[in-house]
């Protein structure tokens, strides 16, 4: 195995097209453990740490753009107000160890269906900003995740930053597992609410064989908002539209059993997840006086 350390994210791109098998590592919270547990024995590894931009992030008008090697804990400790899903799926990260070298962009590489940041991610719409040396494109958050542990980078593309939407509205984030800490997910759901296009998105994780969105659901709650006049009144969304809303988020599940726990669980747990999130996030929309925003567009 060689071990490629380029110095500038001009070499880094050199070398990924020269090597495209290359396996690109930052925080390595994923990609060693598969190596350690000989799951996975690639030809190069490529490091990014001496990347310097990939380590930073900038916060606009509407947007955030963070560098793909942002650590969660660095999420934690200076998005909650413009990224609160993101800095709260970041929370649920493992131990501290690994929440200070993992990274939304590693997560975003390994694509797993139970990455903790995915539904964060679908909910708030963000998108993948992805370079190589034949050029950059931006991809949408929801065409991002082509199989399991498969995206869309090509070969010789490698993730540099992720942007995210500033938040307009409340949004939440929550995560069933074995137990408290260093646990991968059974079943999670990231929920945001967009006032200021009276929308909903939401994101679900290790639910699928990729991280979805329940988009029926989103369209009925958005739908039962605006005809109850909810926006505008700031009242207490009826236990009916809660209940709808859960039993169509967990209809989006097309999960398995494994040793984690059952298809049936994930979706009733799914549901449960959204009815509660739902509740938080609509508590907390009427604690800021139910008057929607104006002059910023949330993602669509």
């Amino acid at each position: 195995m060689d071990f490629l350390r380029p110095a500038s994210w001009e070499e880094a791109l050199a070398a990924k097209a020269e090597h495209p098998t290359a396996v690109p590592i930052a925080g390595g919270t994923d990609v060693m453990v598969e190596i350690n547990f000989d799951h996975r024995r690639p030809e190069y590894l490529l490091d990014l740490n001496r990347i310097a931009p990939l380590q930073e992030w900038e916060v606009g008008e509407d947007a955030v753009r963070l560098g793909a090697c942002v650590s969660y804990t660095q999420i934690i400790e200076n998005l909650r107000t413009e990224l609160p899903g993101l800095a709260l799926a970041s929370h649920t990260v493992a131990s501290p160890q690994i929440r200070n070298r993992g990274s939304v962009g590693g997560n975003l590489g390994t694509a797993s269906p139970a990455g903790d940041a995915h539904p964060a991610l679908l909910a708030a719409g963000a998108e993948v900003e992805v370079e190589s040396v034949r050029g950059s494109r931006l991809i949408p958050i929801d065409a991002f995740f082509t199989g399991v542990k498969r995206n869309a980078l090509g070969a010789d593309e490698l993730i540099k930053a992720v942007h995210v939407a500033r938040a307009d509205g409340p949004q939440q984030f929550s995560k069933v597992g074995t137990r408290n800490a260093m646990v991968i997910a059974v079943c999670a759901f990231g929920l945001a609410l967009h006032p200021a296009t009276r929308s909903v998105r939401t994101g679900i994780g290790s639910a699928a064989p990729t991280p979805v969105r329940a988009k029926v659901a989103e369209e009925f709650l958005a739908a039962a908002l605006e005809e109850g006049g909810f926006w505008e009144s700031g009242e207490v969304v009826t236990p009916s539209v809660v209940k709808q809303f859960g039993d169509l988020a967990a209809a989006a599940c097309n999960p398995i059993d494994d040793v984690r726990g059952t298809a049936k669980y994930r979706r009733h747990a799914v549901g449960i997840l959204a009815r509660r999130q739902l509740v938080w996030t609509w508590d907390e929309y009427r604690g800021r006086g139910a008057t929607p925003p104006s002059g910023r567009a949330a993602p669509r």
